[in-house]
């Protein structure tokens, strides 16, 4: 018995030693625990995961070149909350400047400085993942930030995404994902004015400053100032992306499947007619060539060329006859706003497309005139265009009530030329659904790709000779790099005077040009200069495009928001270039980037194009009658859905 007990005691004496080493051990693991709990608490915060990545890509293009030809991009520094809300914090690098603001409106446009995008985000497990969360980041920086720039003839940048994932991409890479993220993700916003300038004044550049251009019949710029209505003088400026010349190509393409008119209320044989020339159109044969169309001009050539004569063949069109003149059935053949004028002179004298029979026609033409309007209702001091509107509504109720075709589309069918300003102010709500053809092409105010034409604005100082003084000198003997005069219009022109103005021989860049004795005078310039500029007055639409054209010489339009004449046939980009607003201090920079061969290409597009843009007393064919026609015609036919 003494024996067990003492081996008992023995064992027990063992597994008491046992307990205390183990207790020990675990004392001590968890003081060491407790340490690094406190440090790893200071490195990583509870429930969080820090995930740190770097992105620096372009979104279009450089904004500047260093002297050693280093490309500088646009960036931005966009810090992401776990939360998923935009820190927002802005970095510019060199200037040590940094500014903490609301992401939110995530459209300002840094040009000038180099930047790099930092994409610093934090979230919760189970939240967006970082690679999701870039990639929409990444589609809306491409979507509000295009930045038209052809300084530098380096064509490749690097994204560097998630921390180390390097990929380059050239410039045209660049701009094709812009394309793709533009169809699928911004086209819709667009249509609704996104990326645009919200800037308004008054009425447009009156002076197209030929040496006899007091004449064109026009009031002065103060007195038709201080005459507008209250909306237009008291338009701001707000920051909001342009809508480049590359946006406009994917609304455009978007709107051949997107935009969908009125829903006839019944059928008519004029629909089953355009059905099958939509189909003809599609199907058109590959033109290989054709000794009046250069093709380069054109967005499809073999489609335009089948259009064209499928309207000469087949295009009836009825004119009202209701509407008193002034307003209605008198067309002013002088002046800048002498297109809407011409286009209703020629039309009503038309025997090929003009029909008296309304069953069969596909369009219905609205005779009246936006300048007369203006000129014969508008209340000196009143600031108000109700009444002018009211007149139209009134006008559309007249020819609803006493014709069925109006109600059978609600003016689908119907189209109108007008070129003053006013005019897209005037139509946007009881002529909403009508084909507009308009001088005022602001997608900003309502201008709809896929249904309103973009009509050019040509000066006309004597009715009797159109075409006087055409052409200009050969590439090789154009000796002026850039020339510009006019009168001090808008916000813009004044950057222009101020930023060029007597301060470069190679830009001859000025106010309101006086003709003197031995100087040379506004189309001489024209002829003798490589580049013409073409800045916005009060409103985008400017004549300059035009006289460019007629003295072959290459626009280059500063006007945001734009659409530029034709745009649904005439590839803009092969005849002139496009520079955004405020990148105006590197116009000379972004014109010597051009290599000679390209200019040569543009200018010989210009002399190719001209034939569009010229009245003459008698249309001819693909003149600018023809053209304006064309482009309604075309838009009809596009719109026309077949039947579920």
């Amino acid at each position: 018995m003494g024996h067990e007990l003492k081996s008992w005691f023995q064992l027990d004496a063992r597994k008491l030693i046992w307990l205390i080493c183990a207790f020990m051990v675990i004392i001590t693991f968890q003081y060491l625990e407790l340490s690094s709990e406190n440090v790893l608490s200071a490195v990583v915060p509870s429930g969080k995961i820090s995930v740190e990545g770097q992105s620096s890509f372009l979104a279009s293009a450089p904004s500047s070149t260093e002297s050693d030809g280093t490309i500088r991009y646009v960036t931005h520094s966009i810090g992401l909350e776990y939360n998923g809300t935009y820190a927002g914090s802005e970095t510019v690098h060199g200037n040590e400047v940094s500014e903490e603001r609301d992401m939110d409106s995530n459209d300002d446009v840094i040009s000038e400085t180099d930047v790099d995008l930092h994409k610093s985000s934090t979230f919760e497990e189970g939240s967006e993942s970082p690679k999701e969360s870039l990639t929409k980041e990444l589609v809306d920086l491409i979507k509000n930030s295009t930045v038209y720039d052809a300084e530098s003839s380096k064509n490749k940048t690097t994204a560097e995404v998630e921390g180390g994932l390097s990929l380059e991409l050239s410039k045209e890479n660049n701009m094709a994902t812009l394309d793709s993220l533009n169809q699928t993700s911004a086209v819709n916003e667009a249509t609704n004015g996104f990326g645009t300038y919200e800037v308004n004044d008054k009425d447009q550049n009156s002076d197209s400053i030929l040496d006899d251009d007091n004449n064109s019949g026009r009031k002065s710029s103060s007195e038709e100032f201080e005459d507008y209505p209250e909306s237009y003088n008291n338009k701001t400026v707000t920051k909001e992306a342009p809508t480049t010349i590359a946006d406009m190509n994917n609304l455009f393409y978007w709107s051949r499947v997107s935009y969908h008119s009125t829903t006839p209320r019944w059928a008519s044989a004029a629909d089953k007619v355009l059905l099958n020339v939509r189909s003809q159109i599609e199907k058109a044969p590959i033109l290989e060539i054709d000794q009046q169309l250069y093709a380069p001009l054109y967005r499809n050539v073999s489609m335009f060329k089948r259009s064209y004569e499928l309207m000469e063949s087949t295009l009836k069109v009825y004119i009202y006859k209701e509407g008193k003149k002034p307003v209605f059935h008198k067309p002013v053949l002088k002046g800048i706003y002498a297109s809407e004028g011409w286009f209703m002179k020629q039309l009503q004298a038309n025997r090929n497309f003009v029909t008296k029979k309304p069953r069969e026609a596909q369009l219905f033409y609205l005779p009246f005139s936006s300048r007369m309007l203006e000129e014969t209702l508008y209340v000196p001091d009143s600031h108000s265009i109700q009444n002018l509107v009211e007149y139209l509504k009134n006008y559309v109720d007249t020819i609803a009530a006493k014709y069925p075709y109006w109600n059978r589309t609600q003016g689908a069918d119907h189209f109108m030329v007008a070129c003053h300003d006013w005019a897209t102010s005037e139509t946007k709500e009881y002529m909403a659904n009508c084909i507009r053809a308009l001088c005022n092409s602001d997608i900003r105010e309502g201008y709809i790709f896929g249904k309103d034409v973009s009509l050019p604005e040509t000066t006309i100082r004597n009715p009797q000779r159109p075409l006087r003084d055409l052409g200009g000198e050969p590439p090789s003997k154009r000796s002026i790099l850039a020339f510009f005069a006019g009168g001090m219009h808008g916000y813009l022109r004044p950057i222009l005077l101020q930023q060029w103005g007597n301060k470069d021989p190679d830009m001859k860049i000025f106010g309101t040009m006086h003709n003197g004795k031995g100087k040379l005078n506004y189309a001489q310039h024209m002829k003798r200069s490589k580049y013409c500029i073409c800045p916005r007055g009060y409103e985008v639409n400017s004549p300059r495009v035009v006289e460019a054209i007629f003295y072959e010489c290459v626009p280059v339009i500063i006007s945001d928001n734009f659409v530029p004449p034709f745009f649904e046939v005439l590839n803009w980009d092969s005849l002139a270039v496009f520079v955004l607003e405020k990148d105006i201090a590197n116009l000379k920079k972004i014109l010597l980037s051009i290599p000679d061969e390209r200019y040569r290409q543009m200018q010989l597009s210009v002399k190719k194009a001209q034939q569009h843009f010229l009245w003459h007393p008698r249309p001819v064919k693909y003149d600018i009658f023809h053209m304006i026609l064309h482009s309604v015609w075309y838009n009809r036919v596009l719109q026309m859905k077949k039947p579920r």
